[in-house]
């Protein structure tokens, strides 16, 4: 989406080569115990491989949590997956969400990009 390489320009970084991986609650728990230490779901792991500013990784993402989230937060499916994939990016961006403060920061950006993409599309 053109909006998602705008962002990432405005954020004086480069897009580069970014894999979205779609997967299940059961492989995305795996993929967050084997990697990061933590036994639990998630809606999206992302790793990093950026080269200087080129932006560059994998952004794995479970459809299953992200519809359930959908529904728990009353926004359509598209809008969540929209949310989680620019979660993502941000992350790979050097953002953090470990404090309060940081994923409200997070959050900011997020609702931004989505206000931007449903300006371009008419329907987000």
């Amino acid at each position: 989406m053109k909006v998602f390489s705008e962002v990432i320009r405005e954020n004086k970084f480069v897009p580069g080569d970014l894999s979205f991986i779609l997967t299940t609650d059961s492989n995305i728990r795996k993929i967050n115990y084997e990697f990061l230490k933590h036994d639990y779901f998630t809606d999206v792991i992302t790793f990093g491989y950026n080269e200087g500013k080129i932006l560059n990784g994998e952004i794995y993402i479970s459809l299953e949590t992200v519809r359930s989230n959908s529904l728990n937060y009353n926004v359509s499916l598209k809008n969540e997956l929209i949310r989680v994939i620019a979660h993502g990016i941000i992350h790979l961006m050097g953002y953090d969400d470990s404090t309060d403060e940081e994923r409200k920061e997070m959050r900011r950006i997020e609702n931004i990009w989505l206000m931007r993409l449903g300006e371009e599309t008419g329907d987000v």
